[in-house]
């Protein structure tokens, strides 16, 4: 494979310019720089609040330094709470050109877009110099996520990704799975592959925690379409949603936005620190995407039982169907059919091994599905965290 090597020396598998939009006041200006552009690398995130937020200040900084990302044009209303020169600085201080338009600054609606398509057009142009380096599959930060799980995703497409995770962690790559609402009751096995102790504690500590916030919000994260789909508890789900951790050792656990701090596979921990204070910790699975690339991923894996069509900005998705009528149903939609194991057509290894592959393609510039479809879904809402520690996980 051939990444794009950056001078902060990361590697990426794609080149792309966001164009980022600090305020929902500011994203109807953001969005037409990239309409009126229509180029696949060029894209568009954002952050809709408009009071200040650590943690969404942090994802932004890690999304907009993401290996996948070439250069920004960060577009800001000018009143917003939103610490626009921090942001910046970071992006320069990364090496990535940078540009950023203040609406009331620039004349209004149209002199931004105007401006917007002419930084970002610059920008695109300078980063196809940015020179190509060869990028083993140890280089390689690989999530996963499930979402429209059934009666199939935990005998199928979930244990398939599991065993796609233990080979890319025999290769020296790094994976994240989640999410811990979706884990409660598998903590303690969890704990039996932790790494050191301490790191069992923590995967007790913080699934505990997200079955105490969802207690306290009244819902769980066992919805209608699951048991419509033939899932009959939140333990079923569950350990389902497990399986596409695979059979590895976990060598830690990380929160958004927090970059693994070595080799090996990590849990995220995605519900917030604290009291609830800003609802449901993951209103989408897109929020889940965007916080896997947020911490580095090159590619996210998108397991689905009951259907899903959406992609991502900035790192592609790969999606996996659990359900062989679902992917009859959307199959132009999806990249792999782990439904075959249902049918009998395939074993779980087989499919394993088909989204490995799938891995490398889509890693060494073949499109995915989402991608040539031109899904480009991105959302990034307020959470709060605090600092995992102790030293000695690390």
């Amino acid at each position: 494979m051939q990444g794009y090597l950056r001078k902060d020396g990361k590697k990426g598998i794609r080149n792309t310019v966001v164009v980022a939009y600090l305020v929902e006041c500011a994203h109807h200006v953001a969005r037409n720089i990239v309409s009126k552009i229509d180029h696949e690398d060029v894209q568009l995130i954002g952050f809709p609040g408009c009071y200040p937020n650590e943690y969404s200040l942090h994802m932004m900084e890690t999304l907009c330094t993401h290996a996948n990302v070439g250069g920004v044009v960060l577009v800001s209303l000018g009143c917003e709470g939103f610490n626009r020169e921090q942001l910046a600085a970071t992006i320069t201080s990364s090496g990535r050109p940078v540009e950023t338009l203040v609406i009331q600054k620039c004349g209004g609606t149209k002199t931004t877009i105007e401006a917007g398509i002419e930084k970002a057009n610059a920008i695109f142009d300078e980063i196809q110099s940015t020179p190509r380096v060869e990028m083993p599959v140890e280089d390689l930060v690989i999530g996963t996520i499930c979402g429209g799980s059934d009666g199939t995703s935990g005998i199928s497409a979930n244990p398939a990704v599991g065993v796609c995770f233990d080979k890319l962690i025999a290769a020296n790559a790094t994976c994240i799975f989640e999410e811990t609402g979706e884990l409660i009751g598998c903590e303690h096995i969890m704990a039996h592959r932790a790494e050191t102790p301490e790191i069992a504690e923590q995967l007790i500590t913080c699934v505990e925690k997200a079955e105490k916030y969802y207690t306290k919000m009244g819902y769980g994260s066992f919805a209608p379409g699951n048991a419509e789909g033939g899932l009959t508890t939140q333990e079923e789900k569950s350990m389902g949603a497990y399986a596409k951790s695979g059979a590895s050792n976990i060598n830690g656990i990380i929160k958004p936005g927090e970059v693994p701090y070595k080799k090996g596979l990590f849990l995220m921990d995605v519900v917030p620190d604290g009291e609830p204070k800003f609802g449901f910790p993951n209103i989408a699975d897109n929020q889940e995407i965007v916080e896997m690339i947020a911490s580095g991923a090159h590619i996210v894996l998108f397991t689905t039982g009951r259907g899903s069509v959406v992609g991502s900005a900035i790192s592609p998705v790969i999606k996996i169907c659990a359900n062989p009528e679902t992917y009859r149903n959307l199959s132009e939609d999806m990249d792999v059919n782990a439904g075959a194991v249902i049918e009998g057509n395939a074993t779980v290894d087989q499919v394993g091994e088909e989204i490995y592959q799938q891995i490398l393609k889509v890693a060494n510039g073949a499109p995915s599905k989402s991608e040539e479809l031109g899904h480009k879904e991105f959302l990034l809402t307020y959470k709060t965290f605090e600092n995992l520690g102790p030293s000695c996980l690390r």
